[in-house]
């Protein structure tokens, strides 16, 4: 899945509310302000939940206490199930957050952390390249000119980040 920033230095949105992972001007804090994600969570079967496995995937977590296996690219399907659960709770571990399993502000700003510009730019009509890197796998995303995050599913098809549909698995 930080705190977008609007144009005219207006105060940060829920992007929960129109629907969209979405960001504007700086990304280091994009996610800071995205809905939580939780197998109890209205989001829980959604692009935005196929986004953060996409991350589970890229950091190698592991889901510990279901069947201890590390998290494939073949589990990004969309569903916030016990999979996703127990993956995010090892991942939530590695990053010095409260291993919940719920993916609400403070998981997504530290994995926010592992995104890096690779190009285009951070105005509000422009297209963002980013990178995210893990650390077992890395991956190519962007923001559009609407601010809506754009992903690779696990098929290495492009989805962008909502939380009202599920179009990737």
């Amino acid at each position: 899945m930080a705190t977008t920033l609007g144009l005219a230095a207006s105060p940060a949105s829920a992007a929960v509310s129109d629907g969209w992972v979405r960001g504007y001007d700086r990304f280091s804090d994009d996610w800071d302000d995205e809905g939580e994600l939780s197998h109890l969570s209205p989001w829980r079967d959604s692009n935005a939940t196929c986004l953060w496995q996409r991350i589970l995937w890229a950091e190698g977590a592991y889901a510990t206490h279901y069947d201890n296996k590390i998290f494939e690219k073949s589990h990004i399907d969309g569903y916030f199930g016990w999979r996703t659960h127990y993956a995010t709770m090892d991942l939530q571990k590695k990053l010095g957050v409260s291993a919940d399993g719920i993916v609400g502000e403070k998981t997504l700003s530290r994995a926010n952390k592992h995104m890096y510009r690779t190009g285009g730019s951070t105005s509000s009509n422009r297209t963002l390249y980013l990178r995210y890197e893990g650390k077992k796998h890395s991956f190519d995303l962007s923001r559009n000119t609407d601010g809506k995050y754009v992903f690779p599913d696990r098929k290495d098809d492009s989805r962008q980040a909502g939380y009202k549909y599920h179009s990737c698995g």
